[in-house]
């Protein structure tokens, strides 16, 4: 397994896997992508406040497939050996007031795998097999390719975010943040059938591949923020340059970044009675411009995780012509996986990741750690 010990410290280790308990099963995983978060426990050690404080195997967008039964979940009727399956990896307690309501992602006892949040922490998915609860596998269609079905965690969080913006058919969309989170989201709002969907991005590459894909109608490249006085003007100068915008603004942004300037920037790019949606983790104090969200009834909704979200977006992944559909031989989707490593050398995953850019110049999007 691939184990944290501190910043840029990632080691591969041997661990004896016990058998499953009695409502588990034990896991071949076969895929796990990178997440943004693993990169930060990578790099500081953290991820926010949410501080390393013992060794910790990272990774919790996993698929797999499963090779063991506990003694209970072998009664299953829906499991079975060999069954291939995603990975929910957040333990709810399933007694609280929030997961007898369905909001199981606020639950204060939730334990998330290669979280810090809580202590001893849930060790990760970045390892060859794992147990784990037979009411958090779900199932994967026959004709779902592994690699595709790792996104559905990331397509999770996007799909919750949807869910809490109260987006409707017909409504524009501005997503702030082309990486796969923010990919994905755009790829959503074209599922979902958006009026208009436009990305910002740093990136010209992750820009391009957005519109290849058919995910975006418009894109901006953020690389001149610096020639505005402030981001209401930046945002001016944005809506003037994307064809077909509304220049009241957008009835929802998706923030990805987390960035303080980009939140500052979704708030002035909603339009009047729009919702800005902060899916991206970053500082946790910011100053925001909130005269320009108060007086305009413009709606700042948090995101965290996801609550019954992963059937969803198993679905997606499986039938969404957005989603599935082949592109260069491959469903579409897979077009954010930009690199894959096999276990044996997840330091060099995160070491790429955090460089930005392979050593061959390709630009990192989404990383994937595989074992086929």
């Amino acid at each position: 397994m691939a184990v944290l010990h501190g910043p840029n410290d990632l080691r591969i280790e041997e661990r004896v896997t016990s058998a499953p308990l009695q409502d588990e099963v034990q896991i071949h995983i076969r895929a796990t992508g990178l997440c943004g978060s693993d990169l930060h426990y990578y790099c500081h050690g953290k991820n926010g406040q949410f501080a390393l404080q013992h060794p910790m195997c990272l990774g919790h967008e996993s698929v797999g497939e499963i090779v063991a039964f506990g003694p209970s979940s072998a009664k299953s009727k829906q499991l079975k050996l060999q069954q291939r399956i995603a990975i929910e990896p957040g333990r709810n307690c399933e007694q609280c007031s929030y997961c007898q309501s369905g909001k199981y992602n606020l639950c204060k006892n939730m334990r998330f795998a290669s979280s810090a949040k809580t202590a001893p922490h849930l060790h990760g998915t970045l390892q060859r097999f794992i147990n784990w609860p037979t009411r958090l596998c779900h199932p994967l269609p026959d004709h779902v390719d592994m690699h595709s079905a790792a996104l559905a965690e990331p397509l999770a969080v996007v799909l919750q975010a949807f869910k809490r913006s109260r987006f409707v058919k017909g409504q524009s969309v501005l997503v702030i943040g082309a990486g796969a989170v923010g990919l994905l989201a755009c790829a959503a709002s074209k599922h979902f059938q958006a009026c208009n969907t436009s990305a910002i991005d740093v990136s010209q590459n992750r820009l391009d591949l957005a519109s290849s894909l058919g995910w975006c109608d418009s894109t901006y490249l953020n690389t001149n923020a610096n020639q505005f006085a402030d981001e209401k003007e930046l945002v001016q100068h944005i809506k003037s340059t994307l064809e077909g915008i509304d220049q009241d603004g957008f009835d929802v942004v998706y923030e990805c970044t987390g960035v303080p300037t980009c939140v500052r920037s979704a708030i002035h790019a909603a339009k009047p009675g729009g919702v800005v949606c902060m899916i991206g983790m970053g500082h946790p104090t910011m100053t925001l411009p909130m005269d320009a969200a108060a007086l305009r009834e413009v709606d700042i909704v948090g995101v965290f995780r996801y609550a019954n979200m992963f059937p969803q977006a198993i679905e997606l992944l499986s039938n969404s012509p957005v989603m599935a559909s082949l592109h260069n031989g491959k469903p579409i989707v897979q077009a954010i996986l930009s690199h894959k490593f096999p276990l044996s050398k997840a330091d060099q995953a995160f070491e790429t990741m955090k460089a930005g850019v392979s050593a061959d110049g390709k630009g990192v999007i989404k990383a994937m750690v595989v074992d086929e």
